[in-house]
């Protein structure tokens, strides 16, 4: 397979449902050809994702146990102190993380004392050599340059999935929301995070549509999150079947694929997976996750630092480390 090492962001959707149809093993083998072009197979950039205000969210996003409408087991909890969040960073660089992700239940930001407290977070975080970002919900362009000016790296707001399938998902906003975001972000100077769920009930169609929007950014988000549905008791979506791993596989594959230059990230459903099932990511494109010393993402169980730092070592992968630089590319 000829490489030509330069980025597209004209993709059709039948080159894309092409490259996601494809035999499993020759896709496999594309992808991987793919990300031993452009980085280093052997690294996997750690990140940690912490909520600092967890639910009690006026969204209605199906999937989420967030949701203030929904019955879960889940604590709402008001805006962390600064200093525990710091403290938190602090622990997340002293076990490999390069960055450090801060979310909160938001359905947008507000200016008010709790976004000056989220400025002061990313400020206080930046200030210790991580990769600070932050997922907040809808935000105006102004927020965006405030975040940008008080040293904010990456800015997550995910798609979730395809833009036809959207408003099976959630009512309380709309794609376009999304997109202008996203625009916003980048417009700040900020990279951008932004993939999406799989497990949805959407379909191949939907997949491959989500795959279509990203990769046809006039700028590849430099980040692309893959999750699997973590399902959550109490949400419209508990009772959807766990995600075949080959349907995990063969996104996080199209997506190395389109989007070569991103990281790709491994996010929620790890705890569903095996070591083995993770390895096949890896070598399908993937080359980042999460962690952390609590054993959760946000509000749902994620495996800890020590069992991925294991994972790393047993698939002879080691832990990416902290490029300083001044630029928003990955």
């Amino acid at each position: 397979m000829e490489l030509n090492k330069s980025l597209r962001n004209d993709w059709t959707k039948e080159e894309v449902q092409n490259i996601y149809n494809q035999p499993l093993l020759e896709l496999l083998y594309q992808a991987a050809t793919v990300h031993r072009e452009w980085h280093n197979p052997k690294e996997v950039q750690v990140c940690t994702l912490l909520s600092v205000k967890t639910g009690g969210c006026p969204e209605d996003c199906s999937y989420c146990g967030q949701a203030a409408r929904y019955q879960t087991d889940i604590k709402v909890q008001a805006l962390l102190p600064t200093e525990t969040v710091i403290s938190h960073a602090i622990k997340a660089k002293e076990n490999g993380s390069t960055r450090f992700c801060m979310a909160a239940a938001w359905r947008e930001v507000r200016n008010n004392r709790d976004f000056d407290r989220i400025i002061d977070m990313v400020k206080g975080v930046n200030e210790l050599g991580l990769e600070v970002c932050c997922t907040l919900g809808m935000l105006t362009e102004e927020q965006a340059i405030r975040l940008q000016e008080a040293g904010l790296y990456a800015y997550n707001h995910n798609l979730d999935t395809s833009e036809e399938y959207y408003d099976k998902i959630i009512s309380t906003r709309n794609f376009d929301n999304r997109i202008n975001t996203i625009q916003h972000v980048r417009k700040a100077g900020i990279s951008v995070c932004s993939g999406g769920i799989i497990g949805l009930g959407e379909t191949t169609a939907d997949r491959v549509s989500m795959l279509l929007t990203l990769s046809t950014m006039p700028q590849h988000p430099e980040s692309v999150p893959v999750n699997a549905l973590a399902r959550v008791q109490g949400t419209p979506l508990e009772e959807l079947p766990k995600v075949p791993i080959w349907d995990m596989v063969r996104m996080i594959a199209t997506a190395r694929i389109l989007m070569p230059a991103s990281t790709v990230r491994l996010s929620a459903g790890r705890i569903e997976m095996s070591e083995t099932e993770q390895a096949w990511c890896f070598m399908a494109g993937a080359n980042s996750i999460f962690t952390g010393e609590e054993k959760t993402l946000l509000v749902t169980p994620n495996p800890g630092v020590n069992e991925d730092l294991q994972m790393l070592s047993n698939l002879g992968l080691e832990p990416k480390k902290k490029e300083f630089a001044t630029s928003c590319s990955n």
